[in-house]
């Protein structure tokens, strides 16, 4: 029994193993390759920067970069306090219309992004507004919310509803209660859902690619328009990864920061 314990356990391993290598090696020979002094995704043939000056150094590229970050940061600020919002609402409102609204709230993320992206487009075609950043931003504001809302609603589940109303009995109006009680409260699940916003706006495409107009492309649009394979793309990649990374290791991290701070405050 142990022996085949055992060999299931070597198994079970060794497939996790491969999973996680046929995931993450590609994205690892991307980084490696972009500081290859060459050309080449062969060979490494020495250390080099030259692909990020090369990066720095074309503007498409750089117009692109300057588009994603704005829409992703204006989309990421109104889809949080909207989402935030429509969370604490949500928390107030009857069971059955609570959970109505979260079934709708979740067609947005269950659906193929195909779907969404079809949609938007032809309610702008339809209302006859052009396709532009404005549209672009529209789009992703649209596809945000319900995450905030998701990272939202578990941590407004465990807050004491008496805290608020305790705070109001004692002069506090909704306003001072909402900013002083509850927020302070829910902040890492508030910055979490900030966060995945960001990074959803940050790599999107699709809904990006059908709700944009023609003189605007993220990061993902020019990627998909290159004629010819640029090495800079390589250190763009890297940026990206980057960036995404320090973005989940931030999402996992401040909520049990958080936790922690109110677990001391409370002992």
């Amino acid at each position: 029994m142990e022996k085949k314990r055992g060999a299931g356990r070597f198994l079970t391993s060794g497939y996790l193993i491969l999973v996680l290598a046929f995931i993450y090696l590609p994205i690892l020979y991307v980084m490696v390759f972009s500081f290859n002094d060459s050309k080449s995704m062969i060979s490494f043939e020495g250390f080099s920067l030259r692909w990020y000056e090369a990066m720095l150094e074309n503007r498409e590229m750089l117009e692109s970069i300057k588009y994603t970050v704005i829409v992703a940061l204006i989309a990421t600020g109104v889809s949080t306090a909207v989402g935030t919002i429509a969370a604490i609402g949500l928390s107030k409102a009857r069971p059955l219309v609570r959970s109505i609204i979260l079934e709708i709230n979740n067609l947005p993320v269950l659906n193929p992004d195909i779907v969404t992206a079809i949609s938007l487009m032809l309610l702008f075609l339809s209302a006859k507004i052009q396709r532009s950043i404005v549209t672009l931003t529209i789009a992703h504001i649209t596809f945000c919310i319900p995450y905030v809302i998701l990272s939202v609603m578990p941590k407004l589940r465990q807050l004491d509803d008496n805290v608020a109303e305790a705070a109001m009995d004692l002069g506090a109006t909704p306003w001072k209660a909402l900013t002083k009680v509850i927020i302070p409260q829910i902040y890492p699940a508030i910055f979490s859902g900030a966060l995945i916003a960001f990074s959803m706006s940050f790599d999107d495409f699709v809904i990006s690619f059908f709700t944009a107009g023609v003189d605007v492309q993220n990061i993902s649009m020019y990627v998909y328009s290159m004629k010819r394979f640029n090495p800079s793309v390589n250190a763009l990649s890297t940026l990206i990864v980057v960036t995404v990374t320090v973005i989940l290791v931030l999402t996992n991290l401040i909520p049990a920061l958080g936790e922690r701070k109110h677990k001391k405050e409370d002992s």
